[in-house]
């Protein structure tokens, strides 16, 4: 009778344990994901290299054209996180009358944290 209920709490322990297990294993392959993600974040200047401050960066995933959006801060920083290493993005800035040239970044560059200057000059008029 006491090998029995011995043997019954060692079942309930190992088939708590092998539940547990799969549960561990997927936090480990999402921190290890969130691990990767990327982050891009820069400033965005004026052609005298003067920060603009509210200027609009857009954030284009070149997959799914989502686009994300920001204000720059007083200073010009921008900062967008928790980018797929695995995707190419196109970023640029806008303000007023003012826009900077479209940039990619490309999900061959294998850097977490990728510094990218958003340099503004005068829109070119359309013909």
């Amino acid at each position: 009778m006491r090998i029995r209920r011995t043997a019954r709490i060692i079942s309930i322990l190992l088939l708590g344990f092998f539940f547990a297990l799969p549960a561990g294993s997927q936090s480990k392959q999402d921190k290890k994901a969130e691990a990767q993600l990327r982050t891009v974040h820069g400033s965005v200047l004026d052609k005298e290299e003067n920060p603009v401050g509210s200027g609009i960066v857009y954030l284009v995933n070149s997959k799914t054209q989502a686009v994300r959006t920001l204000y720059a801060g007083d200073d010009g920083a921008y900062r967008f996180s928790g980018l797929d290493p695995n995707v190419d993005y196109e970023i640029h800035a806008e303000r007023e009358d003012m826009t900077s040239p479209t940039r990619t970044i490309s999900s061959y560059d294998s850097r977490r944290d990728i510094e990218m200057t958003l340099k503004l000059s005068k829109k070119k008029p359309a013909h």
